[in-house]
């Protein structure tokens, strides 16, 4: 072995030297493991089965619902079992009601049935039929925010604003119930709509500012 570094090996044939570096020797080895390598993900991904294979699925029991969304009728068929929640995100694309705990206990999924609030994950949507419905994104005019969203934005009511949607439903349905009369009432009134930011004074705040705007309007 040579003080350079190189390997020298003699190689008895036609009279040559086969002269071989240690660097040589390791691009050598390095292609020859990716290749083993590459070779064995390929027959791997050939053999695996799918991890996950869809399912073919049609609502066992069918049903037909005519109703107003936001001011807009409605015509949808629908598996009976369908939460009033996965109607409006699944099959409306209506997604500011949110799907939090699917249960009834935290309020992310607040919206307004004929003018009362309600927990659209525990309400089936065959029991709307032919009943008015209102989500947030009905709730504002135009271009022109509705008294208590405006209201949520002036005094900082959210924070990821996750639950922010169904906070202001609950809001707005705590106004119009005659509950917002003082900031006791309406942490009572609000009870049912978590916020795990803990904006809780923020829209204590928001609400009592809002009051008397919407009253007006």
């Amino acid at each position: 072995m040579a003080d350079d570094g190189v390997v020298n090996e003699p190689y008895s044939r036609a009279g040559s030297t086969l002269r071989i570096s240690r660097r040589d020797t390791a691009k050598g080895g390095a292609a020859i493991a990716a290749a083993i390598f590459a070779a064995n993900c390929m027959s791997t991904s050939e053999a695996a089965p799918p991890r996950v294979s869809p399912l073919h699925a049609e609502p066992s029991h069918g049903l037909r619902v005519r109703t107003t969304v936001n001011g807009e009728a409605v015509d949808v068929d629908i598996d009976t079992r369908t939460s009033l929640l996965d109607l409006l995100r699944e099959r409306l694309a209506l997604t500011g009601a949110k799907k939090g705990c699917d249960h009834g206990q935290c309020g992310a999924c607040t919206v307004h049935v004929d003018g009362r609030r309600v927990a659209s994950c525990l309400t089936l949507a065959a029991k709307v039929e032919g009943r008015e419905i209102l989500t947030i994104e009905g709730l504002s005019g135009g271009e022109d925010l509705h008294p208590m969203q405006q209201a949520f934005i002036d005094h900082d009511a959210l924070q990821c604003g996750y639950c922010t949607p169904g906070q202001i439903m609950a809001a707005v349905a705590c106004v119009a119930e005659g509950n917002a009369t003082s900031a006791d009432r309406i942490r009572e009134y609000m009870s049912g709509n978590i916020c795990r930011c803990g904006a809780y004074v923020g829209i204590v705040a928001a609400i009592e500012d809002a009051v008397s705007k919407m009253r007006k309007g």
